[in-house]
């Protein structure tokens, strides 16, 4: 259940009319009625009218309802991340309207500038239009209305029967300007939030945004704020833009009625409904900040329940049921306190804008009613005035009748404006990277034929070499510990080298050095291409400024290029992709593409989305090799010795939670069969054969060196020491000295067998 939405509650209807009459026939406006779409119980009721069609409205309602919970963050594992405070320790000011405004302008303007802006504009405009044209059909309603009332109550029966053919007509042409309004306010709703989905997830994933989000724990739950809070920012933002817009329209339409039918009631509608915008703001000045914090306990508690199920074995083993029903019922009692607090704010809030709404089905008629007593005014009047009164009285009250709502949105708004913030602030420019003194550059270099360099002078490598090491000295990204200080190495062709150490020594934080996940320190790694194609098309047709420095050598710009120029990295738990064990085996270095069937070709063919079928551009490298046929798949998998898993699963097209059904040796068995298809230059292992048996680990050991794979080990055993040349070990420092040097080189034969460190102090 989700526990920020409001118990629906039910209100009267505001009609103003004698209670002995039936309200108003007005048709339903539910642009009126945007508490429906976050906060559904404080829906204003007006006019008698019904609540509004349950599309928009009723998907946000769910969606809101069943928040879902990223991560929140965590520490990075190996050192280097740190963890963040407490939910109980976290206190957050509010946000002001400046700020909200601006941000508000940020995360919605992009569209409306994308390549999308033709149809966006058009179907925008198609919306107003209908909207527009609704109001004019509620204008022509408020005038049937009155005759309608005016024959029932003198009693003619032939006018009645008119009149109530003309109603009948009206229904009959003004319902589809409703229902065609609604549809395309949804649509072009959806084909926002399609669109702004793309562009941040693109945004996510660009310079690896996600990675350093997880790792340094800078904000929580990035995946509800790009799943629920851009669905729930699209669908309110059109609907609130929409309701100011009738609301202007209303304004002008109904006020020349009001203000004609009777002067000073429309005095009283302005005066009433300003003191009723003052006190509101006033009762709900801290529903914001208090539905900001919700969102995010709930996510919380949402992803310790995730947490449980992803690891339901090694609580099993651990016994930790206890532990882990301690830490859930914590975090649901954080998220309750919150709510408890929202509810005492709703409840005031709800005190206040009940008698508002009470009152307004007396106020009009008892205005006016002195008028039709004294023969002034035909009784249709009435029913013609209480219904301007409750149009023109919703436009004004529109804060008081939204507030919930729009302190919710105020929370979607700052998330997502957060959010953005971030994205913008990982997004550095080249030349800031290529100036910037303070951090480990890597690049590319040709080891093919000489390539003609900016300044105009030919640069070539050595042909055997695969990796340099110039003066690396490695920090911890937020603490800035010294790990590793002036290692200077280089690897050639069938040179294989083992990193060995202590725990907590740094070992995984040169790989991810080395991966360009971590650039804390000083130094530079520059990484050997076989032939010169990938470097001489970088930014051959872009305005993009060039990645290539003075010498002809390619800066890293994103983990894509990286492996295209041939280098891999196999983590000791691999990653399990969701898909089929085809999908798992071609990741990540091939993309299987979605097929459709030509019914849905043909059928959806107008609809498609480009932006929903994009990859990132071009970086600027050589083709992916042509994707690996079936019969290689099963020749790979007979290689890593996993034949025996195609008939336990059907084959290579079936679908199963892989990092369930297989064991840890297996999947690492996996991972070298990708390893094996995408066949890089160098690979980076990371304990990438911890839980296999010796006989296994020899053999993969020798499946890629036979072909011709260059590749980095991190390793404990000492079988280890004959698949490698040379030993990289790296001692344990917390010391933040960079002049100290806490690592040595040495070959692998000259290791000594017994010693718990291999080399000698």
């Amino acid at each position: 259940m989700r526990l920020s939405t409001p118990i629906p509650r039910r209100f009267p209807s505001t009609t103003a009319l004698p209670p002995q009459l039936p309200p108003p026939l007005l048709l339903p406006r539910p642009s009126y009625r945007l508490a429906a779409v976050l906060a559904p119980g404080s829906a204003a009721r007006r006019g008698g009218l019904p609540p509004p069609p349950p599309s928009v409205a009723s998907a946000m309602r769910r969606c809101s309802r069943r928040r879902r919970a990223a991560p929140p963050p965590a520490a990075a594992a190996g050192g280097g991340g740190e963890v963040a405070a407490p939910d109980s320790q976290v206190k957050r000011a509010g946000t002001d309207l400046k700020t909200l405004a601006t941000r508000f302008w940020k995360v919605a303007a992009p569209y409306w500038w994308s390549e999308d802006k033709t149809q966006a504009r058009l179907r925008l405009a198609a919306v107003f239009a209908l909207t527009l044209g609704t109001t004019g059909i509620s204008v022509g309603f408020n005038f049937l209305g009155r005759d309608f009332y005016n024959a029932l109550a003198d009693k003619d029966q032939e006018k009645f029967t008119t009149q109530l053919l003309y109603y009948l007509g009206a229904f009959a042409g003004g319902i589809p300007f409703f229902v065609l309004r609604d549809y395309a306010r949804e649509t072009l709703s959806l084909r926002w939030r399609s669109w702004m989905t793309s562009y941040y997830m693109k945004r996510y994933f660009k310079n690896r945004t996600f990675y350093k989000i997880q790792s340094q724990s800078i904000i929580d739950n990035p995946d509800q704020r790009i799943n629920d809070d851009l669905s729930a920012f699209t669908g309110t933002a059109l609907a609130f833009s929409l309701t100011l817009f009738n609301a202007a329209v209303d304004l002008v339409s109904f006020s020349n009625i009001l203000y004609g039918i009777y002067p000073p009631l429309f005095i009283v509608l302005v005066v009433y409904s300003l003191g009723g915008t003052a006190i509101s703001v006033f009762l709900g000045k801290n529903l914001v900040n208090l539905n900001f914090m919700q969102e995010k306990k709930e996510a919380d508690f949402r992803y310790g329940l995730v947490r449980v199920r992803e690891n339901a074995e090694s609580i099993a083993f651990y016994g930790g049921e206890e532990n882990e029903l301690q830490l859930l019922l914590d975090r649901f009692r954080r998220a309750f306190e919150n709510l408890s607090e929202l509810l005492i704010a709703s409840r005031n809030l709800e005190f206040f804008t009940n008698g508002y709404r009470y009152l307004i089905q007396i106020l009009p008629a008892a205005v006016v009613a002195p008028m039709y007593f004294s023969g002034k005014i035909e009784f249709g009047v009435i029913n013609q005035s209480v219904s301007a009164f409750n149009h023109i009285l919703s436009d004004f009250s529109l804060i008081v009748f939204q507030f919930q709502s729009i302190s919710a949105f105020s929370a979607v708004i700052d998330r997502l404006g957060e959010f953005d913030d971030l994205l913008d602030g990982n997004e550095p420019s080249v030349s800031s990277q290529r100036d910037s003194i303070d951090g480990i550059n890597i690049v590319f270099k040709s080891s093919g034929p000489s390539v003609l360099s900016s300044n105009g002078s030919l640069t070539q490598s050595d042909p055997c070499m695969v990796l340099e090491i110039r003066n690396l000295t490695l920090l911890t990204p937020r603490s800035g510990n010294v790990l590793i200080t002036g290692l200077t190495m280089e690897l050639k062709e069938k040179d294989h080298l083992l990193v060995m150490g202590p725990s907590g020594s740094g070992k995984t934080s040169l790989l991810r050095a080395l991966a360009g996940l971590w650039t804390s320190g000083t130094g530079e790694i520059i990484y050997h291409v076989r032939g010169s194609m990938r470097l001489q098309k970088t930014n051959s047709s872009s305005d993009e400024p060039s990645n290539m420095n003075l010498e002809g050598e390619e800066l890293l710009q994103s983990s894509k290029q990286r492996r295209d120029n041939g280098i891999f990295f196999v983590p000791q738990r691999p990653y399990m992709v969701l898909g089929t064990l085809r999908q798992q085996l071609l990741y990540p270095t091939w993309t299987e593409e979605v097929h459709h069937s030509p019914d849905n070709d043909a059928q959806n063919s107008a609809d498609r989305l480009p932006f929903l079928s994009e990859v990132f551009p071009s970086d600027g490298v050589s083709a992916k090799s042509e994707v690996p046929t079936t019969a290689e798949l099963i020749e790979v998998l007979e290689v890593v010795k996993l034949g025996y898993i195609l008939p336990r699963f059907n084959g290579l097209d079936s679908m199963h939670d892989w990092a369930s059904v297989l064991s840890l040796g297996e999947q690492q068995r996996l991972a070298f069969a990708r390893l094996l298809l995408a066949t890089p230059t160098l690979v980076l292992l990371d304990e990438s054969t911890s839980a296999l048996d010796e006989a296994n680990e020899a053999h993969l050991y020798s499946q890629i060196e036979a072909a011709g794979i260059t590749y980095v080990s991190i390793g404990h055993r000492k079988t280890l020491h004959k698949f490698h040349n040379k030993a990289l070990y790296i001692s344990k420092s917390d010391s933040t000295d960079t002049n100290l040097r806490s690592w040595e080189l040495k070959p692998t034969d000259q290791l000594p067998l017994e010693e718990s460190s291999p080399f000698p102090s």
